[in-house]
């Protein structure tokens, strides 16, 4: 998939996946808030802005996890890895995403119980920044909510894996970060209205069955894309064993004369 193409589809299972982001991170960022020193009740804008330095530092946080994984791609790429296991292994997680969104199979969450073994080292480190004095240091925060174990967010860094160089796989996870953007804006707001409707059977549902159609998208063009490329190595090959053939007729006709 042509990189553009890439950063539009992690934009879009971003959105689609916020819903799990509502009903994971939303209590997070309402908590974020009430750490804030001010009352920033009375100044909306200013809490506005304490929200983009929180999402601002966990953003910064996927694009550091992208580069990692993509140059980790890179790496068994040159090692001889086929990309077409890498591509493979990405579909098979955003299925599991998706059953996971419609709480059809809860697999990613063994992920996630792993990765608390890492947040657990993190996230004492939040509680030396409370309260929250200023932006940067909500800018901070945000950085270490980045490394919080989610399975939404290893699916796609097991996707960034398959671009296979460093930029890409930042830029996939940039993309992946700015659709879970205006989500968990309003989580920071107006959380109480809208969790129910972010656990909604039918929310999480209709989101899983879209990325699970996607998922299935990616390995079956992955799969055509290597039987393709099969192909056309199929065909040069023969082509350049038939001008071999022909390079050589007239050295037999000589010697039939």
């Amino acid at each position: 998939m042509p990189a553009d193409l890439s950063f539009a589809a992690a934009l879009i299972v971003g959105l689609l996946g916020s819903s799990h982001c509502l009903g994971m991170c939303g209590g997070i960022v309402a908590a974020l808030n009430l750490g804030v020193a001010e009352d920033p009740g009375s100044k909306p804008r200013s809490l506005f802005i304490y929200q983009l330095a929180y999402n601002a530092g966990r953003i910064c946080s996927y694009l550091l996890v992208g580069l990692l994984a993509g140059s980790l791609g890179a790496g068994l790429a040159q090692l001889g890895v086929s990309p077409l296991a890498g591509k493979l292994v990405a579909a098979a997680f955003m299925i599991a995403l998706g059953l996971y969104l419609a709480n059809w199979w809860r697999g990613l969450a063994v992920l996630e119980k792993l990765g608390y073994k890492l947040w657990h080292h993190i996230q004492p480190l939040g509680k030396r920044l409370f309260p929250v004095r200023n932006p940067f240091q909500a800018y901070l925060l945000g950085m270490l909510w980045g490394w919080l174990p989610c399975g939404l967010v290893y699916a796609v860094v097991a996707w960034s894996m398959t671009t296979n160089n460093a930029y890409d796989g930042a830029k996939l996870m940039l993309g992946f970060g700015l659709g879970t953007l205006p989500a968990m804006l309003i989580a920071g707001r107006v959380f109480n209205l809208f969790k129910d409707l972010a656990r909604s059977p039918l929310v999480r549902t209709s989101a899983g069955v879209i990325i699970i159609a996607f998922g299935l998208y990616s390995g079956f063009n992955g799969l055509r894309s290597q039987h393709h490329h099969h192909q056309t190595d199929l065909s040069s090959t023969v082509s350049l064993q038939s001008i071999t053939e022909l390079t050589r007729v007239p050295a037999i006709l000589r010697s039939v004369s």
